[in-house]
Order: structure tokens, then C-alpha cells, then sequence
């Protein structure tokens, strides 16, 4: 059994978290080795996330509001706690892009990462962050829940075809990463185009950026450096980066053709082809 620390609910939401889970798992009456019974976990797993040592999942989440018959306390809470081991300076954003009716993204190197598949992601982020992978990666997929919300929001993502082209974690995670894709393509709510090569010089040739727009908030401009996130409200940069990126969108392929495209690039650069001997290999 973990050895208990005092928990200060206040300091952080991994915190309020670790401190609810022990309140109501000793208010039911059990033990940490009881409970990790109960929802096929050890008990010094659950020692670690009520000591907020550990960053609960939310499928971790979900098995603990069946277990304490907590009316899904756990899984809404989840999401906070997931959002807050962010970097401090993209969880603005985050947050913003949560609440978005309307997100316009153009990239330059890398699949959105509302698009991306966990092993294409979990290979982005082990560059930065291999000691804390899988936290980081957690918390990326759950931004990805805002495209399963009942009313989700409009996604329209440009993407720059070095994106297809650069190989990152290997031939099969990019195979299936761009299979992921075309598996999106009939969303209602989603399209994604590719700006070919061909094009030459174009209107976002000064990096990534992204445009949100809401209901009733006013429209916000989105992009980042190295360690730090910008956004803006400012109504001239609006204006520009909007009339850029409907030229990212007029100058490339349309979304059927640029179906057409990755399902080739899937193909020919990383399918199976064989080896000489015949044994076909990744």
C-alpha cells in the first residue's frame, strides 16, 4: 500500500482528484488493494492517483464511478485534470478550443492534433517528453473527445504534403495515420485538404496557425514558437490571417483529390512491398 500524504484539494485539479478518490473510496468503506480488486487495478495504483502521483486515465475514471456508484463524478472530472498537465502555455488554448464552433487549422509539419492517432502521437511527443509519455499523450487524445460531442464543432485542416511525407514513429504508424484520415473523411463536420508541393510559394509560409470562431465570443488567431502559444483577438490580424487562409484552402487540392493523394502516399510510400526473397516487410 502507498503510504498516504496530506493532500491540498485546492492546489491543483490532479490534486482535488486524489483527494475525492480517497474521501469516497474510505467513505465506502474500502481499501486501496479492495478497490484495485474491484476495478482490476492494484492498490498501489490507486495509492499513487489519490497521492497525485500518478495521472488518472479516463477509462480509470469511468471504472471508478462504477465502483463507488459516483454518477459519473470521476469521468467529468477527468477532463480538468487531463487539461492541466498541458504545458502551462498551450492550456489557454486548449480551452478555447474546447468551447470553438468553428476551428480552422493549417500545418505545416505535423497531423492537427485533433486528427492524430495515439502511436503518430505518442511518437511526436517522446521527443520532448519521453519521462512523462503517457501523460502527455492521455491528455492529447482527450482533446480529441470535442469531435464525438453531440454538437461537435466544424474542423477544416489544410495540410501542408510535407505532413504526409515526413515519417514519424515509422512506415507502420504512418500508414496507419493516414488511414486515419480517410477514415474521417465523411464526418459532416470535418474536412481536410492538402496543399500540394506544386503551389510554391503560399500564404502560410510563416508557419502553422490556427483561427477559432465561437458563437458569441469574437474570433481568435492561434500559433506557436518553440516553448510559448500566441493568441489574439486584435481584428487586424483577424482580418489577414483569414483572407490567408482562404487562399491555403482556393490553392489546394479539393478534399476529394486530396483523398485521392494520401491514399497514394499510403500506398506506395508506406505499404508492404517485398523484399527480393518475397517476404513482404513494412
Amino acid at each position: 500500500m502507498v503510504q498516504a500524504r496530506e493532500i491540498d484539494p485546492s492546489a491543483s485539479p490532479l490534486d482535488y482528484y486524489g483527494y475525492e478518490l480517497r474521501r469516497l473510496r474510505e467513505g465506502a468503506g474500502l481499501k486501496q488493494s479492495q478497490l484495485g480488486d474491484i476495478i482490476y487495478c492494484t492498490g498501489s495504483l490507486i495509492g499513487m492517483v489519490e497521492n497525485g502521483r500518478r495521472v488518472p486515465t479516463r477509462d480509470f475514471s469511468e471504472r471508478v464511478d462504477a465502483a463507488l456508484v459516483t454518477d459519473g463524478h470521476f469521468s467529468r472530472l477527468v477532463g480538468l485534470v487531463l487539461r492541466s498537465v498541458l504545458p502551462t502555455w498551450f492550456q489557454a488554448y486548449a480551452e478555447m478550443e474546447a468551447r470553438a464552433s468553428f476551428i480552422s487549422a493549417y500545418q505545416s509539419q505535423l497531423v492537427y492534433g485533433l486528427l492524430q492517432t495515439e502511436a503518430y502521437a505518442r511518437a511526436v511527443l517522446g521527443v520532448e517528453k519521453p519521462d512523462k509519455l503517457d501523460t502527455a499523450v492521455a491528455a492529447r487524445m482527450d482533446r480529441q473527445r470535442i469531435l464525438a460531442r453531440e454538437n461537435p464543432p466544424v474542423l477544416w485542416v489544410v495540410l501542408d504534403e510535407a505532413v504526409l511525407l515526413r515519417e514519424i514513429g515509422g512506415r507502420e504508424v504512418m500508414r496507419e495515420q493516414l488511414a486515419h484520415l480517410l477514415s474521417l473523411q465523411d464526418r459532416q463536420w470535418l474536412e481536410i485538404q492538402v496543399l500540394p508541393f506544386e503551389v510554391g510559394q503560399h500564404a502560410g509560409m510563416m508557419g502553422s496557425f490556427n483561427l477559432l470562431r465561437f458563437d458569441d465570443d469574437p474570433d481568435i488567431h492561434y500559433c506557436e514558437s518553440y516553448d510559448s502559444g500566441h493568441m489574439t483577438a486584435n481584428p487586424q490580424v483577424i482580418k489577414e490571417r483569414s483572407v490567408g487562409y482562404a487562399r491555403l484552402q482556393a490553392e489546394a487540392l479539393s478534399p476529394r483529390a486530396s483523398a485521392v493523394l494520401i491514399a497514394r502516399v499510403m500506398e506506395e510510400r508506406y505499404g508492404k512491398h517485398p523484399e527480393p526473397g518475397g517476404r513482404a516487410v513494412a
